[in-house]
């Protein structure tokens, strides 16, 4: 494991090794390597530059190389773009329609690229912010790692592959200091305890302490296997070794209430004890046998669910109440149905008001939020399901109305609860909260997000930085994968634009390479990469705007119909311009974010841009393919518009809130950042993208 690597990646960090009396560097020697590092869009912190400077050439060296190649990585410069006109976007707007037309059908034809003669073209010589590597510790990087390893929601799979990784490179003895006392979300304790397990790094005195449910041993059991921790797709579980069998079994028998945990997931426990073969260990384990026995033998049994469904069923709201203090994280998620069937609403807010201490913080944040907004207008209700693909279903918000008094009982309850558990925390002193947070939003589940330059929560609203043009870009590769041809790989780069109705206004798209309306163009179609393509689309932002324009959706649809998780690589990003035209195609410190496209799905819609607000909302999804048409941006218009409307109207709790709540309980507000203690905002002190330490620390 390179832990730079990861560091660089994560925190834009890395740890330097400790100097040698080998003289400082020369200055030409370090200008060149800023001079790189610089072409990239970074810079080194002065306490990182001062570190650098007095290592031996041969560590000075090794890590600017491994440096670069990370950084080339993060922005997509570690590939060479090669575009069917070398001369975009004029070269795309000057042309003469019946040859554009012509060279699409040779490609098609041929595969080739017609050749094209364009003069080279200048960098730009446009100043963009360069974002800064700062000089990091081990203790830092391992104090990360435990963060994420303890967050309070789930992880992506970027996420799991570096706690992985650090798993298999460190000592069990060190594993013991950075592994959490408490791992709260079920789901990263399954999937560390399976990595643990896999490396041979620990047994049952370190893991036991992290399974309190039968579900929570089937998720491990699930990632033992490589399955969906989330436990929304079903695995096929793998051939467990006799002592592995004990080890499940074991941690199975200490669960209280096996049996009513257990039918939740009915048909995966029977497969999964068809591997186990509890009724070899029935003396041993005798709670694991009855279980089984009552799964497999559909013998009667009332489970707590089955009884809470019963009540509320015959409109026995009291009886489902008393129910749901017992599981007030159940009774939190229900409290909106509750509420709608019952004739005294107080009494539910008083019954709430009794458990909500016990609500785990996610829960009480999510349900302030909602019942703040419940009264307010809304066409549609967003839900965001299990799984390890990013989708949004949208449906028509048809719910009754619930009184005023009763919503704002509600919100009260919550925040007191989170008010008194966020005052047993250490105090702040005086804090400093960016007024600019409330555009983004807490980080409750990272399950299915992508690996990215900046990664962001879905929904959340970042400014589009200077310039008038906006340049999307994309790149793929076609090849081998787990030893399985991917055949023709043709990915295609669309942006739909659309009026503050979400009304249709243009596309831009291979079947339509420029716009006659505005100033809009498309690189050309390549539909096939052995080597690697790229497409590229450039959007002049005024003139949309004075068209009518105000939102882009930028979409990736595989026309070839491979998922992206089939694909050796295929990234997608944008950058800004301050005009069309200026520069090389592809300038690596132009790169506003760059996100790895790896969903197993065949439309991604990483962005939407609000032009009007000239801020990017951060979608990171996946869109189903319409079935009856050919995957690209005409046959899924209506999904596209469906996600679009959801994504730009999203109401999620956002981190100037969350942070509002640590202030009140544990410091003072101050009106500047000058002369706090702690500062909350959008490139200082606490910042949206350190996500491992907010879902950690302050969830």
């Amino acid at each position: 494991m390179n832990m730079n690597s990861i560091y660089v990646r994560r925190a834009s960090k890395i740890i330097v090794g400790q100097a040698e009396s080998a003289g400082r560097l020369p200055d030409g020697y370090v200008a060149a390597a800023l001079r790189n590092i610089e072409a990239l869009g970074f810079m080194l912190s002065p306490a990182l530059l001062r570190a650098v400077r007095e290592l031996p050439r041969e560590k000075f060296e090794a890590l600017h190389q491994q440096l670069i190649a990370d950084l080339r990585v993060r922005v997509g410069a570690h590939v060479k773009y090669a575009l069917m006109y070398p001369g975009f976007p004029e070269q795309v707007m000057l042309e003469d329609e019946a040859i554009l037309y012509l060279n699409a059908i040779y490609h098609y034809m041929t595969l080739d690229v017609p050749e094209q003669n364009w003069p080279e073209r200048e960098p730009s010589e446009d100043q963009v912010k360069l974002k800064v590597i700062d000089l990091g510790s081990r203790a830092e990087f391992c104090t990360l790692i435990s963060q994420l390893m303890a967050a309070k929601g789930s992880i992506s799979a970027t996420d799991q592959d570096d706690i992985d990784a650090v798993i298999a490179a460190m000592d069990p003895e060190e594993l013991e200091e950075l592994l959490p006392p408490e791992i709260p979300f079920k789901e990263n304790a399954a999937f560390i305890a399976g990595s643990l397990i896999k490396h041979d790094k620990a047994g049952l005195a370190v893991i036991g302490r992290y399974f309190k449910t039968a579900t929570d041993v089937l998720r491990l059991a699930v990632a033992w296997s490589d399955g969906d921790v989330s436990l929304a797709a079903a695995t096929r579980f793998r051939k467990f070794k006799r002592r592995e069998r004990r080890l499940l079994l074991g941690l199975l028998e200490q669960c209280p209430a096996i049996t009513g945990d257990m039918l939740r997931y009915k048909d995966r426990w029977i497969r999964l004890g068809e591997i186990l073969h509890p009724a070899e260990y029935q003396a041993r384990y005798m709670r694991c046998a009855e279980a089984f026995d009552i799964l497999r033998n559909n013998k009667p049994f009332t489970t707590f669910n089955g009884k809470v469904e019963l009540a509320l069923q015959y409109k026995q709201v009291w009886e489902a109440m008393d129910l749901l203090m017992e599981r007030p994280g159940e009774f939190a998620r229900r409290l909106d149905h509750l509420l709608r069937s019952a004739e005294d609403e107080e009494y539910v807010v008083l019954a709430f008001g009794e458990v909500a201490e016990q609500v785990a913080t996610p829960v009480l944040l999510q349900v302030k939020n909602h019942f703040a907004r419940r009264r307010e207008p809304q066409e549609l209700r967003v839900f965001f399901p299990k799984g390890n693909v990013a989708k949004a279903f949208a449906i028509p918000d048809t719910l009754s109305a619930i009184n005023e008094t009763a919503c704002q009982g509600i919100v009260d309850v919550c925040e007191r609860a989170l008010i008194e558990r966020f005052s047993a925390l250490p105090p702040l002193g005086k804090v400093y909260i960016d007024e600019r947070l409330k555009n983004y939003h807490v980080p409750f589940s990272q399950r299915s997000a992508s690996k990215a330059l900046h990664t962001l929560v879905r929904g959340s609203r970042i400014p589009m930085g200077e310039g008038d043009t906006v340049r999307f870009f994309n790149w793929w590769k076609e090849g081998v994968v787990d030893g399985v041809p991917t055949g023709r790989v043709d990915i295609d780069l669309s942006a739909v634009m659309y009026d503050h109705n979400w009304q249709y206004v243009e596309h831009i798209s291979y079947t339509n390479l420029r716009s006659s309306q505005y100033l809009a163009a498309h690189s050309g179609d390549i539909v096939s990469a052995p080597h690697g393509a790229c497409e590229f689309i450039d959007l002049h932002i005024p003139s949309i705007v004075d068209y009518g324009g105000r939102y882009v959706v930028a979409s990736l649809h595989s026309f070839t119909e491979q998922p992206y998780c089939n694909l050796p690589e295929c990234f997608a990003g944008w950058m800004m311009r301050k005009k069309p035209g200026s520069g090389e195609i592809f300038e690596p410190k132009t790169v506003a974010n760059k996100i790895d496209v790896t969903a197993d799905t065949q439309i991604a819609i990483p962005v939407i841009l609000d032009l009007v607000e000239r801020t990017v909302i951060w979608t990171d999804l996946s869109l189903t393919k319409y079935p009856h048409y050919y995957n690209n941006v005409e046959g899924n218009q209506k999904g596209m518009v469906l996600i679009g409307k959801a994504m730009s109207s999203l109401r999620k709790p956002d981190l100037y809130d969350l942070f509002l709540l640590h202030a009140k309980a544990r410091g003072q507000l101050a009106e500047s950042g000058t002369h706090a203690d702690t500062v909350f905002a959008v490139d200082r002190g606490v910042t949206p993208y350190q996500i491992e330490e907010i879902m950690a620390e302050y969830m």
